[in-house]
């Protein structure tokens, strides 16, 4: 076993995090698989940054990523996030492709397959889905859902016209490439993430 395999024999030497010498990074924070961490960057503490199962993280520059975020890529979906982008404390973002200079406030989730215009703000406890597309300088309220491409954005009391559009976004089937209405679903999404996990 060389030093860039791990003890099943894959080549691992892709996997391993890029930060730019002029990054700072808390000494409490993760930092796993193939994450990029451009010059200027600040990642606090207790922050997570963690590429799963094949997947990559390009965190561009000057970007503040404050204590407790959680920003992941899956073995099916980057994450890639431009310039100058603050990600406030409790964040949670997976697999979502951000402009420059976008405001994600504290305790939102941004989805697999997000795509956030330049400028864009998501306020707090905000949530965009997935395959969800919100236009530069878009706004997302406080504790609201943006769903759909383009963008509806709508408050959480209005479920029905949430799921209306979402339910054609077909979570299982984006996330996990399963069919939602396979019985063993379950299961199987589980295997599934235990795999791509086990290869983090």
């Amino acid at each position: 076993m060389s030093d860039s395999q791990d003890a099943g024999g894959r080549d691992i030497s892709a996997a391993l995090p890029d930060i730019s010498p002029l990054a700072w990074v808390a000494p409490d924070c993760t930092i796993r698989g193939n994450v990029v961490i451009g010059p200027g960057s600040r990642v606090m503490h207790g922050a997570r940054l963690v590429a799963e199962g094949g997947g990559r993280i390009v965190l561009g520059r000057n970007c503040i990523v404050l204590e407790n975020a959680v920003i992941r890529a899956t073995a099916r979906h980057d994450c890639r996030i431009g310039d100058h982008c603050v990600f406030g404390p409790q964040t949670h973002v997976v697999g979502a492709d951000i402009g420059d200079e976008v405001f994600v406030a504290t305790g939102t989730t941004i989805l697999h397959g997000a795509s956030i215009g330049a400028g864009a703000e998501v306020r707090i406890q905000a949530t965009v889905h997935i395959r969800t597309r919100l236009d530069p300088g878009a706004v997302v309220p406080i504790g609201w859902v943006a769903v759909g491409n383009p963008a509806h954005i709508l408050s959480p009391d209005r479920h029905e016209a949430i799921w209306e559009v979402q339910k054609d976004l077909d979570f299982p089937g984006f996330v996990y490439g399963v069919n939602r209405d396979d019985p063993m679903a379950m299961r199987k999404i589980a295997l599934r993430l235990s795999e791509d996990l086990g290869q983090t």
